[in-house]
Parts: structure tokens; C-alpha cells; sequence
């Protein structure tokens, strides 16, 4: 493993004159790997695993989208007023309102990942993500309690803001710290499967209900159901994550194989980890280059699998559920290639695939709205496929290249203060932030422009990121699939024999 990024450079002329010394500093630092220090994955745990963090991450972003998708109509239920701009700015207002603790919940959850297990919070997440998303479905509405129903709305974001913030950074952790490390593409790819598969599950339900209920029975009562059925979803997503033990490379953190209380107690006593101060000293470069990233993903993210319905019917003028059907089939597209994607990001690295991804967007937003605005659904349904060709080949591949940025000991709450961040500032407030521009500069094609930008960003941020695909995690041993590659690995650390 190469020295920390925080570590003081060495003077090469010192590095000549003292060569023993410097060697025998470099074998401490850096011991040659045993074969119990290689973590030999089990394929049915690694399975188990996945399956826990996506349908968890599912269930998170199934909350989200549902307020995304019914903005409009709680607009109505909790903000009336005679103009709709407003109305829906409100409700936008009280979405980005979420993203505010974001960054709070992370500065919380995740250094205490980092002291007693991913495990655990990600189990602590999820509860409160379903307490807040069922009590919701029970506030009253505006004309029956007066202010106290918006004030009820924005207490109950704030709880789904706040666990939210422990669950990306965690979710994405767990998966990364449990898949081999030539498969960790692949296998991460499956958490924004979970992504993708909430926002499907959030917008079909929308189009079933708003096709079934009239305009006057969803504003009654008919929006409360997607809420309500939260409770359930949380509760499988609970059981799900509660049967899984802790990540391997939790459990060796400390440079043996223990439980992760033990882990836990041991970490807490060193002055490394779960340290917010730390974090933002010492890895204040890997933090910026995160924060990037992020915000350059989730500005396009938002704007097409949140934003984008209440474009298509607030500014362009089609029916809602006609915009959430082909969105609906963009997603759907978009989970049949996202693990394909991955394969691609273990074979040719993290790298190209976000290259792809962030320059999609500089060069097709553009191209994308304009044929969005033509009207036909044949061309609003190829520039919304250009848009989320472009986003899958992100989304198939961060969730396995940002947790690599981070050593193992920092790599929860690191990841977490960074993405949730970067997500508040910019992510949460796409759609009340693209209204805006809309309202002011008086053009429907803000959304391209803003997409545009943030790509750049991120192009910057691409190329500064070091390559990270088929190497063991920093802070980790290497983790294979086989006893023959563990083999291989320490067979291959021997000096070859001089004759």
C-alpha cells in the first residue's frame, strides 16, 4: 500500500544518503501481505450484501422520487395560493429543505460508521427514512390545520434529509468493502440498480394512481398512498440489512480478524478515524475532489429523474403522466444496461466511463432539449434516451470509484460529509434552482445550460481522479475470489531467486 496522501513528502537527498534506513522504514510501513491478510470473498455473502444495500437504497430514493413526482399536487395540498409558479416553488423549496441536513446527518452517521460498524447505521437509516416518509401520508392538509401542515411537511423532510445523509456514503461502503476487488464495478453498480429501480417503483405508482383517481380524489386523499406505503418497504429493508454481518474490511481494520464491536472499541481509542477535524485537515484533497464529482453527478442526475416531469408539464405543456411514462421507460432501459456498465468499468477503469458519462453532457444537453421541446413523443422520448445514456455510464460507475477515493478508516464519514455536501448544495436544489433561471431569463432551455456547466466541472474533476479499478481499496488488503488468487498475490511479492 503506497504512504497516506497526508503524509509528509520525503527528501529524495536524505532517501540517498540514508538508503538502509529508508528501506527498513518502507518494509515497516508497508509489510509484505500474508495469506490471512487477503480476504477470500464469500460469493454468497457478497450476493447477500448487495441485495441488502440496493433494495435499502431503493426504498430511500423511492421516498424521494415520490416527492418529486407529486410536487404539484402537494404544492397544492400545502401551499394554496392563486398562482402556480409560486405554489410549485414552495414545494420545491420544501423538497430542497431536506437537503439542508443532509450534510448534518453524514457528519453524524458517518464518522459513527467509522467507529461502530456500517452495519448498524445503515440499519439506523432506514428507520428513519420510513418514519418519515409514513408520517407524511398523515399530516393534514393546509385547509384543514393552516400553517401548522407546511410546518409538519418541512419537520418531516428534515428527518428524511437527515437519514439520508447517513445512507449513500454507508450504502455505497458496504457494497464497496464486501466485492472483490476485480468485480467492485460491477457489484457497486447494483446500489443505483436500487437508485433507479425507487424512482421506477415512485413514478409507476404516480402514473397508476393519477390514471385511476381523478384530479380532485388525488388531491384529497389518493397522494397519501405512495406515502403511506413506505412503512412496509422499510421494514423489508430493515430485515434485509439486519441479517448481514459486518464488512470484511471492517473487521480487519485494526489487523486482525474481529467482531465488529471489538473493531469498534478499538478504532474509537485511536486518535485516526471518525475525527471530523481530521477529515477536513488531512484529506481535504480526496474531499474536494469528491465534492466535485458529486456535484457534478447529481445536478444531471436530479434534473432528469427528478426535475423532469414538472418540466415536461409545467413549462412544455404535456400531460403529467405522458412525461412520467417515458421517463418511466428511460429508467427502465437505464437498469437493463447499469451492471453492464459496471462490467465496463472493472475492464477498462472508472475513468473512461465517467469521461463518457460527463462529456455526454457537455455536448448532447443541449441537442437533448431541443428535441424535447419539438413535442413529438418519438423525439422527446430520443432526447430524454440521450440524456440517460449519458447518466447511466455515471451511475454504473460511482458508486464504485467515490468510495475508492478514501482510506478504510475514514472511508464512511469521509464519503458521507463530501457527497451529502456536494448534494445539498447543488443536487437538492436543481428543480427550485432551474424554475428560478427559467422565471428569470425566460428560456425553457435553462435546464440544458445548467446540465452543460456542471458536466464541465466534472470533467475537471475526471481528470484529476487517480485510477482506482481492479486495485485493493487504500487502507485494505486486497480482497479476491479465489484461495488461487490469494496465492497468486503472495507468491508474487517474493524476489525472484539470482543465480
Amino acid at each position: 500500500m503506497a504512504a497516506p496522501d497526508n503524509e509528509d513528502p520525503v527528501n529524495p537527498g536524505a532517501v540517498r544518503r540514508h538508503r538502509v534506513l529508508f528501506r527498513a522504514i518502507e518494509r515497516r510501513r508497508n509489510p509484505k501481505l500474508r495469506r490471512s491478510d487477503i480476504t477470500v470473498t464469500d460469493q454468497a455473502a457478497v450476493k447477500r450484501a448487495t441485495k441488502a444495500a440496493a433494495l435499502g437504497n431503493a426504498m430511500e430514493w423511492y421516498d424521494f422520487g415520490i416527492y418529486s413526482y407529486l410536487a404539484a399536487t402537494l404544492g397544492k395540498v400545502f401551499f394554496p395560493s392563486g398562482n402556480d409558479t409560486v405554489q410549485l416553488l414552495s414545494s420545491f423549496a420544501t423538497f430542497a429543505v431536506a437537503f439542508l441536513v443532509r450534510p448534518v446527518g453524514g457528519m453524524v452517521f458517518g464518522p459513527l460508521g467509522d467507529k461502530i460498524g456500517r452495519k448498524r447505521v445503515l440499519s439506523m437509516t432506514m428507520i428513519m427514512m420510513a418514519v418519515g416518509t409514513f408520517a407524511i401520508g398523515l399530516i393534514p392538509s393546509h385547509a384543514t390545520i393552516g400553517l401548522w401542515a407546511p410546518a409538519l411537511l418541512i419537520l418531516f423532510r428534515l428527518v428524511q434529509g437527515f437519514s439520508t445523509g447517513g445512507e449513500y456514503g454507508g450504502a455505497s461502503t458496504f457494497i464497496a468493502e464486501y466485492a472483490p476487488d476485480k468485480r467492485r464495478g460491477f457489484f457497486g453498480s447494483f446500489l443505483e440498480f436500487g437508485t433507479l429501480a425507487g424512482y421506477v417503483g415512485a413514478s409507476g405508482l404516480v402514473v397508476v394512481l393519477s390514471t385511476v383517481f381523478s384530479e380532485d380524489q388525488m388531491l384529497h386523499w389518493g397522494w397519501r398512498i405512495p406515502f403511506l406505503v413506505a412503512a412496509p418497504l422499510g421494514f423489508i429493508g430493515l430485515y434485509l440489512r439486519l441479517k448481514l454481518d459486518e464488512t470484511p474490511a471492517f473487521q480487519k481494520l485494526e489487523g486482525g480478524n474481529v467482531r465488529a464491536t471489538e473493531a469498534a472499541d478499538a478504532v474509537a481509542e485511536t486518535s485516526a478515524t471518525a475525527d471530523l477535524g481530521k477529515i477536513f485537515t488531512r484529506y481535504w484533497r480526496p474531499l474536494v475532489l469528491c465534492l466535485a464529482l458529486v456535484a457534478a453527478y447529481n445536478i444531471t442526475d436530479y434534473m432528469l429523474l427528478s426535475y423532469m416531469p414538472t418540466y415536461l408539464s409545467d413549462e412544455l405543456g404535456y400531460p403529467t403522466n405522458h412525461g412520467l411514462l417515458i421517463l418511466l421507460l428511460v429508467m427502465v432501459l437505464q437498469m437493463c444496461v447499469i451492471s453492464q456498465v459496471g462490467r465496463l468499468s472493472d475492464r477498462f477503469g472508472r475513468k473512461p466511463l465517467l469521461m463518457t458519462g460527463m462529456l455526454g453532457f457537455v455536448f448532447l444537453s443541449v441537442p437533448a432539449f431541443l428535441l424535447i421541446r419539438q413535442g413529438s413523443v418519438v423525439l422527446i422520448t430520443l432526447g430524454l434516451l440521450m440524456l440517460g445514456l449519458s447518466l447511466v455510464a455515471m451511475l454504473g460507475t460511482m458508486s464504485a470509484a467515490l468510495p475508492a477515493i478514501f482510506p478504510t478508516q475514514v472511508r464512511y464519514g469521509s464519503l458521507s460529509v463530501a457527497y451529502n455536501l456536494a448534494t445539498s448544495v447543488f443536487g437538492g436544489t436543481t428543480p427550485l434552482v432551474i424554475t428560478y433561471l427559467i422565471s428569470v431569463f425566460h428560456t425553457n432551455l435553462m435546464p440544458a445550460y445548467y446540465a452543460t456547466a456542471a458536466a464541465v466541472v466534472g470533467v475537471i474533476a475526471v481528470l484529476c481522479m487517480k485510477e482506482t479499478a481492479n486495485k485493493p481499496l487504500a487502507g485494505s488488503p486486497p480482497s479476491v475470489e479465489t484461495e488461487q488468487e490469494a496465492a497468486e498475490i503472495v507468491q508474487a511479492q517474493a524476489p525472484a531467486p539470482r543465480f
